[in-house]
């Protein structure tokens, strides 16, 4: 009998049935952590990127998650400071997945397969995140969650993707300044899945402090946290994997506890694409200037 998305959601949002391995990519040239099972081969992969003024170190519990589930998850931690170069970013994003298919891991007993990987971020990390896979083509999956703009603009280079794409946005800022959900997934020419998260926010994926607490930024959320790991394992294992059991994440028409689709502003798709733009890139100084 096929799980219902309840079931699934309630499953992978607990930690799979793997043992985890962390390392240190910086062994390999590239500072930034991994997360492996402790053994397998042909194994799935997946590069994180960061949002701002984050680091890493923020998202352990997610790519632990991943890694139990038996994709290995791996995270530069490089361009942490205030003006960041995204596209500095997106490069050591293609170098993690460059280690992860070409550099040992592990013991020994742990591979990674080169047709399946995959590129995912939060917040600019989002947006970085489609930027490395517009100019890589060996990515077959993106998850952006809770993307915000970045420079060049990922809204545009989605236009030119055609892998699949989950899109998440929190309840509280999915029409935000800060957020590029709706245009990402307008702008996306494969296929892209957007979720909105119940009272869910941003901030609240990220794990632990962050230098921006201090001015009151909002912290983790753990429904943000469960609901995120559950719908984005399920999406990389569905993509990523020939386990037909996670074939639901690719269904559009599919409710997932915890989401309820995106509503739009009948006013904003009547934007001229040049002051969409603009829209855009004033957010971008709400995303300084608020997080």
């Amino acid at each position: 009998m096929a799980q219902t998305p309840k079931s699934l959601v309630s499953k992978l949002s607990k930690r799979g049935p793997h043992r985890v391995l962390r390392g240190d990519l910086a062994l390999a040239g590239q500072p930034g952590v991994v997360y492996t099972p402790a053994e397998g081969f042909n194994l799935p992969a997946v590069a994180f990127a960061h949002d701002w003024m984050t680091t890493a170190a923020n998202y352990a519990g997610t790519l632990e998650h991943l890694a139990s589930w038996g994709i290995v998850a791996a995270a530069p931690s490089t361009e942490r400071g205030p003006v960041p170069s995204h596209l500095g970013l997106a490069a050591d994003l293609r170098t993690t997945l460059d280690i992860c298919t070409g550099v040992r891991l592990g013991p020994g007993r742990i591979s990674v397969h080169p047709d399946r990987l995959a590129y995912a971020g939060h917040g600019m990390g989002a947006g970085i995140a489609v930027l490395a896979a517009s100019q890589d083509d060996r990515a077959k999956a993106i998850a952006a969650l809770f993307p915000a703009p970045t420079a060049p603009s990922a809204v545009a280079a989605a236009a030119g993707i055609d892998v699949p794409g989950l899109i998440l946005a929190g309840a509280k800022d999915v029409d935000s300044l800060s957020s590029d959900a709706l245009a990402l997934d307008d702008e996306w020419r494969g296929e892209s899945l957007l979720r909105v998260i119940d009272k869910g926010s941003s901030n609240g994926l990220v794990e632990g402090r962050r230098i921006l607490g201090f001015l009151g930024v909002g912290g983790a959320e753990r429904h943000t946290q469960h609901v995120t790991r559950a719908l984005l394992t399920g999406f990389l294992l569905r993509h990523l994997t020939d386990d037909r059991t996670y074939a639901v994440f690719s269904d559009a028409d599919a409710h997932f506890p915890g989401t309820h689709p995106a509503t739009r502003d009948e006013t904003d798709n009547n934007l001229d694409p040049r002051d969409a733009a603009a829209h855009r890139m004033s957010g971008k100084i709400g995303h300084l200037l608020g997080r």
